[in-house]
Order: C-alpha cells, then structure tokens, then sequence
C-alpha cells in the first residue's frame, strides 16, 4: 500500500506542475498532505512536515541571504571595472569576443538568477557579434554552458533541490564539487575559444582584415555594461570593500570555517550596512530583491513538508525496496555514475522541481540501502544543468533566444551538443577528483 501510494503521490505531483495545472510551490505543499490523509496519517502529518521543514531550514536560509548578497554585489558595481575591461579588450577580434562573453556569463552568473544573466550579457555583447557578422547561436550557446555550469552553486538551483531532498549540508554536496565548476568553467572557454576561430577563419575566408577593424567603444556595447542599472546604487569607492568581503566569504566557505547559512548572513549584513548606511535605503534594497529571495526559498520550505512527509509515512522506504529488488545486483555500485548520466535527460523533461523532489530521494533511498554513499549520488546529479536550461519548461530560455533574436528551435539543436559535453566533462572531473564514484 505504501508503495502504491508513495509512487502514486510522485506521479501527480509531477503531473501537476509539468501540464502546469498547478504552480510548484503549492503542489509541494499540498499534494503530499492529500496523499497523507488518504494513507491515515492524518494525526502524524503536522509533526512529518515539521521534522521536514526543520532539515531544510539551514538551506532555505542561505538561499536567502546568498541570493541577497550577491545582489547586492551586482547593484553595487562589484564586477563593473572587470566586465568593462572585458568589454574594451575584445574589440574587433571575435575570438576576444567569445571568451569575453564567456568571462562575462561566468562573472554575472554568480548571483543564481539566469533572467539577470542573459539580460546583461546580450545586451552588452550581441551588438558586437551582430557588427562581426558572428553566428547569435554562438553567443547562445556560451551564455547557457557557462550558465549552466554556475547554476551549481547552492544557490543556483540544483544544490539547493539536492541537498535538501537528500538532507545533506553544502560541505558534503557542494565543497567537493567545486573542482569540477573550475573544470567546466576552463571548458566552456574552451569551447569560447573553438567558435572564435571559426570566426576568425570566416572572416579571413571572406577577406576581412581584423587588425583593421576599430570598433568604436561607444556604439557597440563596451560601455553598456557599466550603465546597466540604477547608478545611484553604485558604490565605485566602496570597490576595494566589497571585493576583499566577498573574497573573504569564498574562502571561509570553501574552508568549512563556519555553516554556509551563517556566513551569507554575516556577509549580507556586513554589505548593506556600509554600502547603504541610510536605513530607508537598506528598506529598498530589501524590497528590491525580496522577490527573487522569497520565490527560491518559499519553494525551498515547502519541499521541507513533500520529504517530510514522504520520510515520515515510510513511503520512501518502501519504494527504495521496491527499486532495490529491480536493479540488477552488478548495478548498485555503479549509481552514482548511472545518476550523473541519467540526468541531463532527465532533468530536459521534466522540471527541476519534478527531478530533485520526485526522482532523486528515491535514488538517494536506494543508494543507501546498497551500501553507496548518498553523498556520491547527490553530487553527481548536480550536472545536468546545462542541457536542463535547453528544455522548453525553463522560462529563462525564452528570455534568452528573444533578447539574441533566434529561434527556440534552432538555439536547441546548436546548443544540444555542447551542453552535452559540458554535462559530461563536469561528471568525468568529479569522478577524477574521487567525490563520485565510477
């Protein structure tokens, strides 16, 4: 019976959101209590979604705050200096140009919000590449790898979804993983790289002198990045500030110095406070991004009762067995790496929500009576993220194709491939630096 429910319980919940009869946040919530009461659990239920609600309550605060903060840094002008300079280097070689607008992806990305991302980085760099005559498919296809790549931050996402539903915290999914971000990021530069040749060997093809070309700064975008946003939120003399906080937080985060949570907490109250004195100023910063904050982490929350109840009823228990009985004996030390193939795929059809909430606790279940560290299959379901972002259920990706000017169609079929690698060398980093096993 609870096995018939348990998979019963995940089927509509994905149903729901993915023919969108009902938004994510409520399915979440409301779905597993139905199934709860149908199970006669009913007098179990409250203390079920808050034993949920309590495992998740460190990541749904760093969400918030790590979302804030980062904001913060880009409404304060942070990477302005860096993404200018950018912007002046590439000039007329379209080689410069591709890596350029990979370097800019990677830095503007860091705030998790992909709307913001590719509204930033098209619009400072497509009319370079409209000038150049340089494929929009290309800038495309950076913008979503190196997206994608970033979307593994705890904030971006995945991680989020994963440690949550696993009940891991951010040093056992998130530090090890780092490496293979580094590994993903130097491989979508390397990928920049590959399609700025092939321009360079279009315009030599087509006579097309590079050294001659003198792009004037003020009409192509150079400058565009720098004027982005409210100016009176830029804190150009507090630079030096903002750059040694956020440095210092990275490092206390990859040491393990203190919990995640605590540090964006620190560091946010640390940014808003010196960069905006005035306490109605701080009043409007908060506003401004309580929006994004609240969306990330309310979904966050809610996921706490949909694993909470599903852990409590023993629903999950008895579809792990169910799992266990099915996957061939020869198989079960080989999930993690199974997981990290299974889902790009996965993760292209069907929502985030669906995979990491629905699919991935089961795994994570199975993993563990097996004997394989769930840890292992936590980490290695975080890198489907560039081919995900190429699924028509993701909104952000029509966002993109409309700003560049391409169709959603063609933008699938360039990208497909490279994000597929992109998928693929995270997963084999992850397996060479030993935190996913083969």
């Amino acid at each position: 019976m609870l096995v018939f429910l348990g998979f019963l319980m995940i089927i509509t919940f994905m149903l729901l959101i993915m023919s969108k009869k009902m938004y994510a946040l409520t399915a979440l919530i409301l779905v597993p209590v139905f199934f709860g009461l149908i199970g006669g659990f009913g007098m179990e239920l409250g203390t079920m979604m808050m034993d949920g609600i309590k495992k998740i309550a460190p990541t749904g605060v760093m969400l918030i705050f790590g979302i804030v903060y980062f904001s913060i840094m880009i409404d304060v002008g942070l990477f302005d200096p860096l993404v200018s300079k950018i912007l002046k280097v590439v000039k007329g070689d379209p080689l410069k140009v591709t890596i350029g607008t990979a370097i800019l992806t990677l830095l503007v990305s860091l705030d998790g919000d992909g709307a913001t991302t590719y509204l930033i980085v098209v619009s400072a760099m497509l009319p370079l590449y409209k000038k150049l005559g340089i494929n929009p498919l290309k800038l495309t296809a950076i913008i979503m790898c190196a997206g994608g790549v970033m979307n593994v931050l705890p904030w971006g996402g995945p991680t989020a979804r994963a440690m949550t539903s696993l009940h891991l915290s951010s040093a056992e999914l998130f530090i090890p993983v780092i490496p293979s971000i580094i590994v993903g990021s130097l491989w979508v530069l390397f990928m920049a790289r590959i399609f700025g040749m092939q321009e360079r060997r279009r315009m030599k093809a087509a006579g097309i002198c590079i050294d001659a070309l003198n792009l004037d700064a003020d009409n192509n975008g150079y400058t565009q990045f720098a004027d982005h946003g409210d100016q009176s939120l830029k804190r150009p003399k507090l630079l030096w500030f903002n750059f040694l906080l956020t440095c210092t937080l990275l490092i206390c985060m990859v040491l393990n110095i203190l919990p995640l949570a605590v540090l964006f907490m620190i560091g946010f109250a640390l940014a808003i406070v010196i960069n905006y004195p005035k306490l109605e100023d701080q009043h409007n910063k908060l506003r401004r991004h309580a929006d994004n904050a609240l969306s990330v982490s309310a979904m966050i929350f809610a996921a706490g009762i949909f694993t909470g109840i599903l852990s409590g009823t023993k629903m999950m228990d008895a579809m792990a067995t169910t799992l266990i009985s099915a996957i061939p004996a020869a198989w079960g030390t080989h999930l993690p790496i199974i997981t990290g193939l299974a889902t790009p795929p996965l993760t292209f059809f069907m929502s985030n929500d669906a995979f990491y909430f629905g699919i991935l606790p089961l795994i994570g279940q199975t993993a563990e009576h097996l004997g394989v560290p769930v840890a292992e299959v936590g980490r290695a379901s975080l890198f489907g993220g560039p081919v995900h972002l190429l699924s028509p259920l993701v909104p952000s990706t029509y966002l993109l194709v409309g700003l560049a000017g391409v169709s959603f169609a063609d933008h699938m079929r360039f990208t497909l491939k490279w994000a597929s690698i992109t998928c693929l060398v995270m997963l084999f980093a992850a397996f060479a630096f030993g935190v996913v096993s083969l």
